[in-house]
């Protein structure tokens, strides 16, 4: 019970954290730079939500310690990101991979825990929207450390002169002083493979992570569709049997 209770405390507190990224990116430009704070405190609200072991034995134990450290691992990468003035792109290496293994890991967690769920809450459709948003928000951020590693990766047709991750005080900016809502955008338009057209890759590199993104989205949606749709068939059946024995 006190594990199931963690679980839901979980999915509630990474619901919060992405929405509250989404919200600091609504802001007026100029506070918008707020949601670096929210991407800061991601990796540590995941090693809380989903750093738990998810079976017992010696294995799974180890597992979640590999992952807790990865999480620290990618909070100070960030750190180290978003502290580096922006004509220093070369520190975005790091972060890049980090933050790919350790979304691509999250998600794989998630649907685990929710695998575990036997009936569909409140909390268990919170936690299926919060790994859909963590997707989107992380394939955000990554466009966001490839275009500082290569500048013009992403190409805005209706304002070509426009930088997608522009600031007011040029390349000797820090990273957090930069504006990153274009690129969030894109990447929620690339994760429903929606595609306006008014953003578009335009070199390899950012071809194929925006693929990447696209196959991700698609295959999260059928994982977790799928599975609760199957716990909600289960729920139902268990509520027929439950209401045919209390008749007799």
């Amino acid at each position: 019970m006190a594990r199931k209770n963690q679980r839901h405390l979980g999915y509630r507190l990474l619901l919060a954290n992405c929405l509250t990224v989404i919200a600091c990116l609504m802001l007026p430009l100029g506070m918008r730079q707020l949601s670096a704070l929210g991407y800061l405190s991601l990796p540590w609200v995941l090693s809380f939500s989903l750093g738990a072991p998810l079976e017992s034995g010696r294995w799974s134990l180890q597992r979640s310690r590999v992952y807790r450290l990865l999480a620290l691992l990618t909070f100070a990468s960030s750190m180290g990101w978003y502290f580096t003035g922006a004509n220093a792109n070369q520190a975005g290496f790091p972060l890049l991979f980090v933050w790919t293994l350790l979304v691509a890991w999250s998600c794989e967690r998630l649907i685990r825990n929710l695998a575990q769920e036997r009936l569909i809450s409140r909390d268990v459709l919170m936690g299926a929207l919060a790994g859909y948003l963590l997707v989107g928000l992380a394939a955000g951020l990554l466009f966001a450390v490839l275009e500082s590693l290569a500048p013009g990766s992403f190409l805005n047709s209706v304002a070509k002169d426009v930088s997608l991750l522009h600031g007011s005080a040029g390349q000797a900016a820090r990273i957090f002083s930069l504006d990153f809502v274009e690129l969030n955008y894109y990447a929620f338009i690339t994760l429903t493979t929606t595609g306006y057209g008014d953003i578009s890759p335009v070199t390899p590199q950012s071809q194929m992570l925006s693929v990447m993104v696209a196959v991700s989205g698609t295959i999260y949606l059928a994982l977790v569709m799928g599975l609760l749709i199957s716990r909600f068939t289960v729920q139902d059946v268990e509520e027929e049997i439950a209401e045919e024995q209390s008749n007799d």
